[in-house]
């Protein structure tokens, strides 16, 4: 690749409690490539990249992110997050738009909303299709609806770098089209996309990259299922996910 790193994990180690659950991650992640991190339940995709961005901390290796050290790095404007849904509910009554306003606070000087912020957090909105429901508490959304929410949260400030934990998960078709059709937006802008996928799904065609986990080891780091077709990552069983009349096997995207 020859865009600048803009993710850098190497010899990455990390537990939860006394379990290791990464065993030495080299992972580098290049400016403008979207990168699909795969594998089993349990395999640690959800802990790299909550530890690329410091919620776990790592017991050793090394992370970087533009090229600055993790413990150092203090432009996280730079970076948008979309956690789990499930582990993003916090129960705390607010709008959409109060919500997505949260993400913008980095960009706002002193915490006070500019024009141009609220500008930014009537854009997110648009952006995943939430607009009409902007004054709306989040607790009377939809799965879909909520999971749009998180993404406009984490586009407000216009991050070079988009960190999302399985965006699909739990959505209804509408809303897998309209977030696939905002990211597929965001890449043609030049934003590096690293996600977790249970499956590819309509994000398929946007992948540049898959890095398979398995038991906190990378097995595979290079082209996606589709470029490597059936069987052909190592130790998976794997069916192309649009196949119209053959079921997705257990395997690779478990």
């Amino acid at each position: 690749m020859s865009g600048e790193p803009v993710i850098s994990l190497r010899g990455v180690t990390a537990e939860l409690g006394s379990r290791p659950v990464l065993r030495g991650i080299d992972l580098t992640v290049h400016r403008g490539e979207v990168v699909a991190l795969l594998g089993a339940n349990g395999s640690g995709k959800s802990t790299a990249i909550r530890t690329i961005i410091g919620q776990v901390p790592a017991s050793g290796g090394e992370i970087e992110l533009f090229g600055t050290p993790r413990r150092t790095f203090r432009d996280w404007s730079r970076v948008g997050y979309v956690p789990q849904r499930t582990t993003a509910a916090g129960g705390v009554p607010a709008t959409v738009t109060e919500v997505v306003s949260a993400g913008r606070l980095s960009r706002a000087r002193f915490g006070l909303f500019r024009k141009a912020d609220h500008e930014a957090v009537r854009h997110a909105l648009g952006l995943v299709g939430m607009a009409d429901r902007a004054k709306d508490n989040v607790e009377a959304l939809s799965g879909g609806q909520h999971q749009r929410v998180l993404i406009a949260r984490a586009l407000v400030a216009r991050p070079e770098l988009l960190i999302m934990d399985e965006p699909m998960a739990g959505v209804d078709l509408a809303s897998q089209e309209i977030l696939a059709r905002t990211l597929r937006e965001q890449v043609e802008q030049g934003t590096t996309v690293l996600l977790v996928l249970h499956e590819l799904g309509p994000l398929e065609p946007l992948i540049d990259r898959a890095v398979v986990l398995r038991d906190g080891c990378v097995l595979h780091d290079g082209p996606p299922p589709r470029a490597v077709g059936q069987h052909a990552l190592p130790g998976h069983d794997h069916v192309h996910p649009h196949d119209e009349h053959t079921p997705l096997r257990t395997g690779l995207l478990s």
